[in-house]
This record gives structure tokens, C-alpha cells and sequence, in this order.
């Protein structure tokens, strides 16, 4: 038997229908055959397709409330924020903002109104080291998925980044990205169907770069890789590296980005805070990747400049420092000091011996390959020692790795790479290994060669020995005033990270620190730990929560604590929470990387308002003069001067190499010293010329990339409308405080801020739901943050937090439901109720009314899309329902928190709210024209906003959809006052 099919018609995205017992909201994407249905106050999970054709679908209404279903003056409130906190489609311009849990500053609306005004979003977001590049690129993402301009994402980066670029983009952007690394991927082959890609374009993900660079993986990623990429850490896959593993390393990830980047209709953000190594060949390669003509426009004009301005946006912390004066968690200001020491006279005398060496060593060598390998090797002995005894002697025992050189082009660029701090060197995070100085011995040696070879091995045992006597406090003047000083820092409240360049130096530091700063009798002992490079990017992650976490029992951790640190946290990794403090203990050899260093705790979300930065150097130790006078001091003088940080011009490696040698090699020329090679004070003067003419050109250059001429304030002021609309933090941690308590959760305040609340007593609906977003075995009772990033089996207090979300959604659907089907305890929130207030002098009546519009949005390709908002609005008038005074929307909004001061007799509030249901026909017209207007004022805004950005403007609507619905009527009646004192 066949059943005719039902004819079709038309529904307007956001009008209601009945369809399986129930009604929905019919969605963008609809047709007269296929609806795409929502239920009513349900979420995005719930979304499923009605064919009318088959299934009976008919037009709706939505129920007012009845007169029965009385409340507490809490009642409304509760309702009210469950409603907005269950919003996902905010009617405002910025349409992400209804999912995201976030509040931008100004200043990061910039790049997204720089990404609006592109067909194709092409953007380099390189601002500095600490105020927010993560945040913008998932602010551009985000809106981009919600306009439906992109359909998935994938953030490429670092393996030590990945969790952390999952954990911002789910906790802040309500994104649950699949991690893609070398730990993950057979579980996610195993978890995909046969013959099918791990790779969705509507998919979401965050990917190793460097394991999807492999041949094995590149060619599956390009074919199926989603239609927004973001590129974490950029600058290292433009790396001007040209030797060995590196080489290959750097060309591979740069292939992949330019095979990414040839698909025109691909979105591509491009993440660092150095853009520019002060090589031009790199950055031209970079910004090539945005737009063809960038590689070879000239930079030096207004029109490359304008044309370079139309995809770069870089702010320095003086650019935004304005955008922090309302008290947000952003440092005042960087206290940075030098703090010398005095070597003592065995290390003095072990440090001018390794000169010796170095210096004779050198001029022995046999030609022009074996001076550069002696030169490398004997350099990299210098620095070892001047980091610690231990990193030498480590050394000492260590194959050079310029041995492998054929050329001493090859040898320098080696030598560059493993002893140096290259600017573009690739990502630090595996680079704190200590270099060797050993070299082969010499082949076809004859026998005195080989008693020379004896010799040079026996002396550099000697130098071993030597070193490993200099270990602890007494002969280590380097470690004994990082005690000092660490000990200062401790009793002034810091919490520090001390950073050492190499992995014997970190371990070294840690133990010493450990043993004398909590030696047995200490009144207040102190956490340390150390992170080095020697360990996976998930057991860092674990080393620092074991010192910064609470412990098994729950205890808060140590204020007194100490991080000692190699390079490989010095990019991309937060600790601003909890640390303020740096120090320097070994100097990096260029200036950016002590940029990176600081910026781990002088960023976006410090609490402390002046952080400190203190640099450690010997004051008779020549190879920390160099690098101080050189490189370090000039740079902080051009940053003082100007306000910015420019990177070292490419001239910086030439000239610290001219000074060494002069240094190592003073005296008589050996006859393969390249020309010019003393020049040291010439090739320094022209290194500081060429970088203050840098800083000069930056300056001149700085308001252009800084994006000034973007009215952000303007745009702010539409975001702060929208997100008041969604609902404040504050009203969201009241709200689940207050439906928890009434829904038998027990919350409790914490020490640390928030509160907990027990879920076994919940209804059992909302405790599975629970138990579901926090997992089986979370902790109970459940924590819930007042920070937005919270411990996996923890809720933060954000609306989009899913526990958060699941108890706005039972109590949204309790109060809907009709009151017989669900036990009173758990409807804490009513739609009406009566209450007698000294807030009012006259009846008043408050309705929770909710809009719904169809908003038409101008696509980027010239196209009209449908999309459907939602808004829900506090209205209240006095007097009756034939003759209403309406009040501000400012005074509707405060009846929500008057409070009852006298008893209502239930059965006079049922009959009193029974009339003015009754009469809600009668307001219905005033509520369709606040509807219209409305719809109006968001349009408005949406014109604005696109005005702004020079987005299009052809077709663009905003219009009601059916009439309102009033989720809850509400009666205030003035209680009366009585006298007070003698004569009442």
C-alpha cells in the first residue's frame, strides 16, 4: 500500500512547525522537499532532516504559558539566561560570537575586519610575543565557520603545541579539533573506513606539521585538507637553512605550505611574532605565500607598502597598551636589569686556557676546511663553558658536528647552525642539545701527527677534569648569584623561570637550586622543576602541571616555585599564569630569542603588573662582552628608543663572527684567514648602522601595519551590544550557582575561585549529561573555573562550556514542558509568577520575550546566504494590558533583580495572571512592531560593521519571522510600606 505524498510548501527559515509530536525551527538549507529542522530551545546536536513529502508537517504556534505555573522572583532571571546562554545564533554582524567563549579586546578585531574585506582570506598576523595572535587567527576562524565561508580547519604547528592549540580552540571557540600527530595516527586510520582519508574538508584538526610534511602523508592531506589552514609558528617554514636534516626539514614544510597556498579559493593564516629573521630571502618567501606579486613588489615603495598592508597586520605592545587601561590581566610594564659577577680564579684560569687551545688549535690547522671545523668546534668549548662546567664538559666528550663538513662553506653553515642562535634558525625546541668539540684525527698522520693528536687528546681530558672540579656554588660565581638572585625574587613574591641553553646546564641549575634552596631546615621550602628538550611535548605539558597544579589531595600548588628551562619553552607555550618573572641565565646569541623568553610570562592573561627580566653575565668573561656589546645592548638601546624590537640585520653573523675571531685569534695571521677578517670594530660599526637604519624604517613603517586607519573602537562597541545580549560571565556563574543549588548539586565556594557542585542528587537526565561532557571518572564533586581554560574532567563558568550548556538546556526544557510531566523540585525556573515589591508603585507586568529573524548575508562570491538568529528581550509595561505605558528596556531589566518583600496568596496570583494572559492578544501588535525595530537596529549594525571592514552590502536584510514568543509573564504589585521608629 502506497501513501500519497503530502503537498509541499515553502517555510521561511526561523518559522515554527509540528512535525514527530513536536515543534522545530526550520533552518537555512531547507527545501520544499528536505527540512532541515531544530527543535524548539533544543541544540545544534538535535538538528535532524523531515521529509514533508512522507511525514506530516504542519505550520506552528508556540504555547504561551498558563496561569498554573507560578514561580519564585527568581523564576525569571533563571529562564532568561538559560534562554541566552542556549543561543548559538546570535542576530548580531559578528556571527560567531554567540558560540565563543572569549571577549575580545579591541585591538584583536583588527585582523578579522582585515579578513572580512577578502574574498579569500590571505592574512599575516605577526603582533608580538604576547598579546594575542591565537586569539585572532580562532576569532577570523571561527566567524568564518559560522558565515559558512568556511566549511573546516586545520591549525598546522609545532608537536609541543598541538594539545594547547586543541584545548584554545575547543575551551575559547567551542572548536573539537582532532589531534593529528605520530602518537594518534593509528588510531584515527583505525577509526576511518576502509579506503577512506583521515582528512574531512568539513572537518576540524590540529596537525604536526612536521609529520604531515612526510612523503607517506603530504599527497592524502593536500587532496582532502579542509578550506581554512592556519599556520602556527610560520616563520620556521620559510627557514633560510641549507645544510643537512635541516635543509631538507625546512624545504619539505615550505613545499607544503606552497602546495597549500596554489589553491586560490583557500583561506590561510599565517601565525608568528617573527615575521622577519633579517634575511629578505625568507620573509619574501613568507609573504609570497599570501599573494604572488608580495615576492617581488618592491617593499620600498608606497604602493608595495599599501599592497604588503592589504594582508599584514603587526602591533607592537605599545600600539595596544591603551586597549589594557580598563584593569585587564595585561603587565604595566617589563623591569629589566643586567646583574653581574666576578669568575673565580679557577674558572678565570680554565676559561683563558680553553683560549689558548682555541687560538693555537687554530692556527695549527691544515688548510682552509680544517680551520673552520677547528674554529666551530673550539667556539662551541667557549660557549659550553661559559653556560656551566657541566654543559663543557660534556663537550669535552662530545664529536663536533662540523666534522661531517666537506667544504668550509658547509662547516660554517653547520657550525652556524648547531653552536650559534641563527635568526631563522628552525623552532628551538629540540635545539638545546650541547654542540662537541671533538674532532677526528687527522688522516695519513705521520708519527709525530699522531704524537700531536695524543697530546691535543690528553690536554682536552685535562680541560674535562678541570671543569668538573669548578661544579657547585664555591667555584661557580654564575651559580652562586643565580641563587642570590633567585632567593630575591622568591622573598618579593616572583615566581621565576630561570632559561639556560643547553640540557646539561638546565639539569645542572635544577639540582643545584634543589639542594640549597631546600636544604634541610628551611622555613619555606620551594618547588622546582626542570624542562628540557629531553623530553616529549606531552611529558613538558605534565612536568610543568606537576609544579603548577593542585596535587592527588587537591591542594593548591606552591607559591614558592622555581621552572628551569631550556629554549624549548621560549616559543608558543603559556605560562603567564603561573610565572612573572625571567631570567637569563645563559645569553642568548641574538636578542629575539630573549624576546621569546620574556614573553612567556609578559603576555595577554599576567596578573602581576610589573614582570622582571634579569640578565646574568660575567663581567670579566670576554665571550659574554661580546655578545652584550655586540648584540644584546644595542638591541635593548634601539627598543628603549623607539619602542619597538627589530629583528638583527642579516649583518649581525658576520660581524659576531669578525669579533670572536678576533678575540680567538689575536696575534699573527695564519696564512688561511680570509680577507678582512680582523676588521672586528669596522664590521661591528656597520652592523649597528645597518640595524638603526632598520629600526628607522620599521618606525616610519609601524602605523601602516599597525592597521590605525581600522576604526576598531566602533566595531568594538557592536560587540559589546551583542555579547550583553548573549549574556555576561557574571550572569552566567550566577545562573548555574543558582540552578545547581535548586536542583539539589550542593555548590560550594572554592579557595581558588568558582565553587563545586556534587552531581550524584541531580535529576538523572542532566547527571548523564553531565557525566558524558567531563567523562566517567571526573573528578566529583565537579569543579567548575572561573578562568575559561579549565583541567580535562573540570567545567569552566563560560556559556559555552558544556556543562554549563547542558544545565541551561534541562532547565530551559523543564520550564517548556508541560508541569505535570516533570517533578516540581526540578523546575527551578517558571514562566509566570506574581510578586509583591517595594521595587514597583505601580502594577507591572515583565515579559521574556524571544525573536527570531532570517538574516540575508552578501557572500563573498556574490551570493545571498540565509541564515537564522535568534535574540531574546526583557519588555515591561505598567498599568493594564488596553492601556500600556512601556518602560526603557534599562528599567525592565532591574525588575529581574527586585526581590518579593511580602507573600502572594497562590490562588489571587493564579486568577491575576490567568487575565493577563487573557489579554496578551491586545499587546501582540506593540510586540511585532519592537520585533520590526529590531530588526532594523541589528541591520544597522550589520552595515556598520560591514562599512568597516569594505565587505559587500548588496542584498543585505534583516527580517522577523512570525510573531514573538513570550516564554514568560511576570507581575510585580507595590507591597505596602509601613512606618517606622516612635510613632509607628
Amino acid at each position: 500500500m502506497t501513501t500519497a505524498a503530502q503537498p509541499t510548501r515553502q517555510y521561511a527559515v526561523g518559522s515554527l512547525v509540528h512535525a514527530r509530536g513536536r515543534e522545530w525551527v526550520v533552518l537555512p538549507d531547507s527545501t520544499p522537499d528536505l527540512l532541515v529542522l531544530r527543535p524548539l530551545g533544543g541544540a545544534d546536536d538535535d538538528i535532524a532532516g523531515v521529509l514533508p513529502g512522507i511525514e506530516t508537517v504542519v505550520p506552528a504556534t508556540f504555547a504561551p504559558p498558563t496561569s498554573s505555573d507560578l514561580g519564585d522572583q527568581q523564576a525569571a532571571g533563571l529562564l532568561r539566561t538559560a534562554l541566552r546562554i542556549g543561543f548559538r545564533s546570535g542576530a548580531g554582524p559578528f556571527r560567531s560570537l554567540a558560540s565563543i567563549a572569549v571577549d575580545p579586546r579591541p585591538y584583536q578585531l583588527v585582523p578579522l575586519l582585515m579578513a572580512l574585506r577578502q574574498d579569500t582570506v590571505r592574512l599575516l598576523i605577526a603582533d608580538d610575543v604576547g598579546i594575542g595572535k591565537t586569539v585572532e587567527a580562532g576569532l577570523i576562524a571561527a566567524e568564518l565557520l559560522a558565515q559558512g565561508d568556511a566549511r573546516g580547519l586545520v591549525v598546522l604547528c609545532s608537536p609541543a603545541l598541538a594539545e594547547q592549540w586543541r584545548a584554545e580552540l575547543y575551551g575559547k571557540f567551542g572548536v573539537d579539533a582532532r589531534l593529528v600527530l605520530p602518537s594518534t595516527i593509528g588510531r584515527l586510520e583505525r577509526e576511518t573506513p576502509y579506503g577512506q582519508s583521515v582528512f574531512r574538508p568539513d572537518g576540524a584538526y590540529v596537525v604536526s606539521t612536521d609529520f604531515i610534511k612526510s612523503p607517506r602523508h603530504r599527497e592524502d592531506f593536500l587532496r582532502h585538507c579542509p578550506d581554512l589552514v592556519i599556520v602556527d609558528e610560520a616563520h620556521s617554514c620559510v627557514s633560510d637553512t641549507t645544510v643537512g636534516a635541516s635543509a631538507r626539514s625546512s624545504q619539505q614544510r615550505y613545499a607544503l605550505l606552497r602546495a597549500l597556498a596554489d589553491r586560490t579559493d583557500r583561506h590561510l593564516l599565517l601565525v608568528t611574532a617573527t615575521p622577519h629573521s633579517g634575511k629578505e630571502e625568507p620573509f619574501r618567501r613568507l609573504i609570497g605565500l599570501l599573494d604572488d606579486r608580495l615576492a617581488a613588489v618592491p617593499l620600498d615603495t608606497d604602493a608595495g607598502r599599501r599592497l604588503l598592508a592589504e594582508f599584514f597586520v603587526q602591533r607592537r605592545r605599545a600600539d595596544i597598551r591603551e586597549d589594557f587601561q580598563d584593569g585587564a590581566h595585561f603587565p604595566s610594564s617589563r623591569d629589566t636589569a643586567e646583574t653581574a659577577y666576578t669568575l673565580h680564579r679557577d674558572y678565570k684560569k680554565l676559561l683563558d686556557e680553553v683560549l689558548s687551545y682555541a687560538r693555537e688549535t687554530v692556527r695549527a690547522a691544515d688548510g682552509a676546511l680544517q680551520q673552520r671545523q677547528r674554529w666551530w668546534s673550539t667556539l662551541a668549548l667557549l660557549r659550553t663553558l661559559s653556560s656551566s662546567p657541566a654543559a663543557a664538559v660534556q663537550s669535552l666528550n662530545t664529536r663536533a658536528g662540523v666534522e661531517e663538513a666537506d667544504t668550509p662553506a658547509e662547516a660554517d653553515r653547520t657550525g652556524e647552525r648547531t653552536v650559534s642562535d641563527p635568526a631563522d634558525s628552525e623552532t628551538p625546541e629540540s635545539a638545546d642539545a650541547v654542540p662537541g668539540t671533538r674532532l677526528p684525527k687527522a688522516t695519513g698522520a705521520t708519527a709525530t701527527g699522531t704524537e700531536a693528536d695524543a697530546e691535543e687528546k690528553a690536554r682536552l681530558v685535562a680541560m674535562a677534569e678541570a671543569a668538573k672540579k669548578l661544579y657547585g656554588p664555591t667555584r661557580d660565581a654564575k651559580l652562586k648569584k643565580l641563587i642570590t638572585t633567585v632567593s630575591d625574587l622568591l622573598d618579593q613574591g616572583y615566581r621565576p623561570i630561570v632559561f639556560c641553553r643547553y640540557i646539561a646546564t638546565a639539569d645542572y641549575v635544577a639540582d643545584h637550586l634543589k639542594k640549597i634552596l631546600n636544604k634541610k631546615g628551611t622555613e619555606h621550602p620551594v618547588a622546582i622543576a626542570s624542562v628540557t628538550g629531553e623530553l616529549s611535548p606531552d611529558q613538558r605539558v605534565t612536568r610543568i602541571a606537576e609544579l603548577c597544579g593542585t596535587d592527588e589531595e587537591g591542594n593548591p600548588a606552591p607559591e614558592r616555585r622555581v621552572l628551569v628551562a631550556t629554549d624549548c619553552l621560549s616559543e608558543g607555550v603559556n605560562l603567564q599564569e603561573s610565572f612573572d618573572a625571567v631570567v637569563h641565565y645563559d645569553l642568548a646569541w641574538n636578542p629575539t630569542r630573549h624576546e621569546q623568553r620574556e614573553g612567556r610570562v609578559d603576555r595577554f592573561g599576567q596578573r602581576t603588573d610589573v614582570v622582571k627580566a634579569l640578565t646574568l653575565y660575567g663581567a670579566d668573561n670576554p665571550v659574554d662582552g661580546i655578545v652584550l656589546n655586540v648584540l644584546l645592548r644595542k638591541h635593548e638601546r634601539i627598543r628603549r628608543v623607539t619602542g619597538i624590537s627589530v629583528p638583527v640585520p642579516q649583518e649581525s653573523e658576520s660581524a659576531m663572527q669578525a669579533v670572536f675571531e678576533g678575540l680567538i685569534l689575536r696575534g699573527e695571521r695564519s696564512p688561511y684567514e680570509q680577507e678582512g677578517l680582523f676588521a672586528q670594530e669596522e664590521v661591528a660599526e656597520q652592523l649597528e648602522i645597518a640595524w638603526q637604519s632598520s629600526a628607522d624604517r620599521e618606525k616610519r613603517h609601524r602605523s601602516r601595519y599597525a592597521q590605525h586607519t581600522i576604526k576598531k573602537d566602533e566595531v568594538a562597541a557592536e560587540v559589546d551590544e551583542v555579547r550583553a545580549a548573549l549574556g555576561t560571565g557574571e550572569e552566567v556563574r550566577d545562573f548555574t550557582r543558582r540552578a545547581l543549588g535548586a536542583l539539589r548539586g550542593m555548590p560550594a565556594a572554592t579557595k581558588q575561585g568558582g565553587f563545586t557542585a556534587h552531581t550524584d542528587a541531580l535529576p538523572q537526565g542532566l547527571r548523564d549529561t553531565v557525566s558524558h561532557a567531563l567523562g566517567p571518572r571526573h573528578p566529583r564533586p565537579v569543579v567548575f573555573h572561573d578562568a575559561p581554560s579549565t583541567p580535562r574532567g573540570e567545567a569552566a563558568l563560560i556559556r559555552t562550556d558544556p556543562v554549563v550548556a547542558a544545565v541551561a538546556r534541562f532547565v530551559l526544557d523543564a520550564a517548556l514542558d508541560d508541569a505535570g510531566k516533570v517533578p516540581e523540585w526540578q523546575r527551578p525556573a517558571r514562566r509566570c509568577g506574581v510578586v509583591r515589591t517595594t521595587a514597583v508603585e505601580r502594577n507591572t507586568t515583565l515579559l521574556l520575550v524571544r525573536h527570531r529573524f532570517q538574516l540575508n548575508l552578501p557572500a563573498r562570491d556574490g551570493s545571498v546566504r540565509e541564515q537564522l538568529a535568534e535574540d531574546a528581550r526583557v519588555v515591561a509595561y505598567r498599568g493594564r494590558p488596553d492601556a500600556p505605558e512601556w518602560l526603557p528596556e534599562d528599567e525592565a531589566v532591574a525588575l529581574l533583580d527586585a526581590r518579593a518583600t511580602q507573600n502572594t496568596d497562590p490562588k489571587f496570583a493564579t486568577e491575576h495572571v490567568a487575565e493577563i494572559l487573557a489579554a496578551l492578544p491586545a499587546i501582540m501588535p506593540e510586540l511585532r512592531y519592537q520585533s520590526a525595530e529590531l530588526g532594523r537596529t541589528l541591520e544597522a549594525s550589520h552595515r556598520r560593521v560591514r562599512t568597516a571592514s569594505r565587505a559587500r552590502l548588496a542584498g543585505l536584510k534583516v527580517v522577523p519571522q512570525g510573531d514573538p514568543d513570550i516564554l514568560g509573564v511576570y507581575h510585580y504589585r507595590p507591597a505596602p510600606t509601613f512606618p517606622q521608629g516612635v510613632g509607628a
